[in-house]
């Protein structure tokens, strides 16, 4: 039977319970395989136990010490009991430049003492003991992420001042750069604000009438990559020409929030504003999709939608990477276009003689190159609209295959 001999704030602190007539050090660490917490234990004194009553100071020291062999043990392992009692004298019994020089050797976990109250200062110079002295029961989490996001920015050799702060904390990324960026005014301390707003209204001139579009290959609400980079790099242009004094992470997460907005605007655009094709209504009477697996689809004129946003969502559906050629088929007019994603190209296909007695048809196969999903939006409109002979100005054409591969070559990947 487990008693609980001593407790110290509503937390995860370590409790000390008393089984089989011992006192043991409890604490919560870590995550099972099934991402319930896990509980480790080991045994102490009853002068151990003296010391965690009366200093909150040792305790979490302690408690910092003993965490990193509980991150050993993982989802299923056992605690190094032998390790952790190892720990006891030397962190609750001995002066404090001894648990100083002991803290130099070992691994203990400084986020633990940061968000109960340390001094960081006088951490990051190997003065824990000095440090406890502001401690406290509460913990204070948010403090604990503030220094891990300046520890992270360390090591990359960041220094922020205080714009690019502000900055970062307007997005919602100074303490996690995770985060998805958006707009945080009561987050930035009121006299840096103006500034801030300089900044972001730089970074919204600079992307006037851009667009990032959706990329129907790569999923339902997948963006156009070549277009989010395009904006990312006019932002980036403008607002270190603007503000050059700023930080790399300030002007990347001023980019990167004109982007999501941006990509944002799309997703929540309905299909049919986003083709810009409604005039396919009045070109193919009805069409049909298949794909490289066999799947079909088929649009007709009169229906609630476009063409192209019938052809773009059987494609979201069911592009995938060993599923990235896609047809296009008006079987009234005898023609077609074949779509290969890994090639950024396209065919256009032309009947010239139908089958019939015994006779195969004949088709003409002609080879354009694609400029991206927007090209491939463009070339779908047109087809939808006016047939194979309103592709013309997307060319050039052509029906030699090796002259096709060369061109292809000779513009590289995309």
């Amino acid at each position: 039977m487990r008693d609980v001999v001593f407790t110290r704030g509503s937390g995860w602190i370590p409790i000390v319970t008393r089984e089989d007539g011992g006192p043991r050090l409890t604490l919560g660490a870590g995550a099972d395989a099934n991402h319930e917490p896990r509980t480790f234990a080991f045994p102490i004194r009853e002068d151990h136990l003296a010391v965690i009553r009366e200093d909150l100071a040792r305790h979490l020291l302690l408690w910092s010490a003993v965490l990193p062999l509980c991150d050993d043990a993982g989802t299923r392992g056992r605690l190094d009991e032998d390790a952790a009692v190892a720990l006891l004298d030397p962190v609750l019994l001995l002066p404090p430049a001894d648990v100083d020089a002991l803290f130099r050797r070992i691994r203990w976990d400084r986020d633990r003492l940061v968000a109960h109250g340390a001094d960081v200062a006088l951490l990051e110079r190997g003065r824990v003991c000095a440090a406890m002295r502001t401690a406290t029961e509460t913990p204070d989490e948010k403090r604990a992420q503030e220094h891990r996001a300046v520890r992270r920015r360390a090591e990359r050799g960041v220094v922020l001042g205080p714009l690019d702060t502000a900055i970062l904390k307007y997005t919602g990324r100074y303490l996690h750069g995770g985060t998805v960026p958006g707009r945080r005014p009561h987050a930035v301390d009121p006299a840096l604000l103006p500034e801030v707003m300089r900044v972001v209204a730089t970074a919204e001139r600079a992307c006037a009438g851009m667009r990032i579009g959706l990329d129907p290959r790569r999923g339902r609400r997948a963006t156009d990559k070549r277009a989010w980079d395009r904006m990312a790099a006019a932002v980036d242009a403008a607002v270190r020409r603007a503000h050059p004094g700023l930080a790399d992470d300030a002007v990347r997460t001023v980019g990167f929030l004109m982007c999501s907005e941006a990509a944002a605007r799309s997703r929540n655009t309905p299909a049919e504003e986003d083709e810009e094709t409604a005039a396919d209504r009045a070109g193919a009477t009805a069409l049909s999709f298949t794909d490289d697996k066999g799947a079909e689809g088929k649009w007709r004129r009169g229906g609630p939608r476009t063409a192209a946003a019938e052809f773009w969502e059987f494609v979201a559906d069911r592009s995938a990477a060993d599923n990235e050629v896609f047809t296009i088929e008006d079987e009234e007019r005898g023609e077609g276009i074949q779509l290969h994603f890994y090639a950024d190209s396209v065919a256009r296909i032309t009947t010239v003689r139908k089958g019939g007695a015994g006779s195969d048809p004949e088709y003409r196969v002609e080879y354009g190159l694609v400029d991206g999903i927007e090209g491939y939006r463009e070339v779908v409109g047109a087809f939808a609209r006016g047939g194979c002979a309103a592709l013309d100005r997307h060319g050039p054409w052509t029906p030699d295959v090796e002259e096709f591969e060369r061109a292809r070559r000779r513009r590289g990947p995309r």
